[in-house]
């Protein structure tokens, strides 16, 4: 696709997304579930965003939460993130509005952007009226950069276990109840390609608090900030 076409289905995007129902927009009125709206989230408002001095990606796509059994061990979780909730789960690339039906009920996938370091994903279901407690989110993000760049790490933290992938391959994963702390996993050496990574989480909450975060190491295990985080890659 040429740039001048890629540019403009950003732009249709960024639209669709400034359309929605304002449920992640700066604090004042309330959502259409009468919450007020989450605190540190907004709707992305352009078609690219560069991660901050410490280089923590601030843009993904999260899916409403799928109700589970919260068990945070290493095998409950490898088996819950390899249960197949929605078709295609492991490589979709969703858009902002896009629904999926699990067990009868439709959710949707919502764009976001954070303020902080993390993605608060309590405040993400409380104001959306979905359960906090018992659940499973998934969250994808597209991460261009502008050049092959080898011997990158990705560093995550999540409340509680989480799974991650980038391009395709499973490459780290935190498992049992545990606070989300900066780089608290990092995967191994891998390629960020030139072009579009996609990069996905499923982060499974048992109760309480739920949040995660993200960024990728250089060598020196420096964040790489030469990238720039987008809905979509098409």
């Amino acid at each position: 696709m040429n740039t001048r076409g890629s540019s403009s289905i950003l732009r249709l995007i960024v639209l669709a997304v400034l359309g929605s129902a304002g449920l992640f927009s700066s604090a004042g009125a309330q959502t259409s579930t009468g919450r007020g709206p989450a605190p540190s989230l907004t709707a992305p408002k352009t078609p690219t965003r560069t991660p901050g001095a410490d280089g923590f990606i601030q843009r993904w796509l999260v899916l409403e939460p799928i109700p589970m059994k919260g068990q945070l061990t290493d095998s409950a979780v490898q088996t819950a993130v390899k249960t197949e909730f929605f078709p295609n789960q492991l490589t979709v690339r969703p858009r902002h509005g896009d629904k999926v039906v699990v067990g009868g009920s439709e959710l949707t996938w919502h764009a976001v952007d954070t303020s902080e370091y993390n993605v608060n994903l309590y405040h993400f279901a409380y104001a959306l009226g979905k359960p906090t407690s018992n659940v499973l989110f998934w969250a994808v993000t597209v991460v261009n950069s502008p050049r092959d760049v080898s011997d990158v790490r990705l560093a995550i933290g999540s409340n509680s276990a989480s799974v991650w992938w980038v391009n395709g391959k499973e490459v780290i994963g935190i498992y049992n109840d545990r606070q989300t702390v900066i780089d608290d996993g990092v995967s191994r050496r891998l390629t960020l390609q030139k072009g579009a990574n996609v990069v996905r989480a499923a982060i499974i909450n048992g109760g309480g608090a739920t949040d995660f975060c993200a960024r990728f190491l250089d060598g020196e295990y420096r964040p790489v900030k030469d990238i720039k985080v987008a809905l979509a890659d098409r």
